[in-house]
């Protein structure tokens, strides 16, 4: 795919000012993320500032120490298995990097992206969650590209993005109990509105509905993808007049949290209760029993994420700017064949 088109260089304040109708001033203050600015006028600058594609003058290249930082990897709080696979994928790249939470709302973008320029960073990595207009926006006029890394909603096509694939990975968890004989598959899934979330949920429901059991109401329980939520979701699922014979996990944080809750009401797995997680992290292997799972390409992902944002902040074209790589079941010892 090709890169996104090159933002003009040849925009100044001052044009975009006189389009606004405000001062040159003004514009500096929109820029940095001052507060004393009215809502509708900064509204407006925002707004010519993207239509004109202004981008402020091309920074000097920062003189380096070998210590320097030059990516920022911002990760989900609090840090997970998951966040530590991709985290370790971007070191695998080589180069110095900085690993952190998204910014903090009371920070003015301005001031972010610039903090960011005069540390050295050269591109950002943003996991899961996505970063609003206006952190995008400060991004943009600091010349710092942006990776999105297994983003929770579709990104914007000028952003660079990283997955994998979440529907097939649905699909290949709900064959695989089919063919051990369940029918009464339920789904314990993330936020509702993830875009992740809702791939493996629509490809789990897909194969069943082919199968002739789709998941009733009951069997599908959105949330967060925790091993509370696990917990919660699991022990509502059992107690069920009927019950699940199998649970699909859409993390195994949260296959961990059913497992824990078939134990504590008296269920065996697998004998009792088919399992299955997403992600294969070290909570899959170190799960009792074993846990079948989802694998996606965690650390191929953090180095596909830190590759892709190198190249764009030394103004080459990736390979693709949307890549999804490949999931595949990893079968362990948290489900059976469907008893009696």
């Amino acid at each position: 795919m090709a890169a996104p088109t090159q933002q003009r260089r040849s925009t100044t304040l001052a044009m975009v000012a006189e389009s606004a109708g405000v001062s040159v001033a003004t514009v500096s203050r929109v820029l940095n993320g001052r507060a004393d600015v009215g809502a509708a006028t900064r509204e407006r600058v925002e707004r010519l500032l993207r239509q004109h594609e202004y981008r402020g003058r091309k920074r000097a290249p920062v003189r380096r120490s070998p210590a320097t930082a030059r990516l920022e990897l911002l990760l989900p709080d609090p840090l997970t298995a998951y966040s530590i696979e991709i985290l370790n994928g971007v070191r695998d790249i080589g180069v110095p990097v900085v690993a952190g939470v998204f910014p903090d709302a009371s920070i003015p973008p301005g001031l972010w992206a610039r903090d960011l320029v005069a540390a050295g960073r050269e591109a950002v990595i943003a996991v899961v969650a996505d970063l609003t207009d206006e952190y995008y926006q400060a991004l943009v006029r600091a010349e710092l590209p942006l990776v999105a890394a297994d983003p929770g909603t579709v990104p914007r096509p000028e952003v660079a993005s990283v997955g994998a694939t979440n529907f097939a990975g649905g699909m290949a968890a709900a064959h695989h109990l089919l063919g051990l004989g369940h029918r009464r598959i339920a789904y314990v899934g993330g936020p509702p509105r993830a875009a992740h979330n809702q791939a493996r949920l629509h490809g789990l429901r897909a194969a069943l509905e082919a199968a002739g059991c789709p998941p009733p109401p009951s069997y599908v329980k959105p949330g967060t993808f925790t091993h509370e939520h696990g917990l919660v979701a699991g022990s509502a699922l059992l107690t069920l007049p009927e019950p699940p014979t199998a649970i699909f996990a859409a993390s195994d944080e949260s296959a961990s949290g059913v497992i824990e809750a078939a134990r504590g009401l008296g269920r065996r797995v697998p004998e009792d209760l088919s399992v299955v997680g997403f992600d294969d992290t070290q909570v899959a292997r170190f799960s009792s029993p074993p846990m079948t799972t989802i694998r996606q390409p965690l650390r191929e992902m953090g180095r596909v994420a830190a590759r892709t944002a190198l190249r764009l902040a030394a103004d080459e074209s990736p390979d693709s700017f949307h890549i999804e790589l490949a999931t595949e079941l990893v079968v362990r010892r948290s489900t059976a064949p469907l008893r009696g």
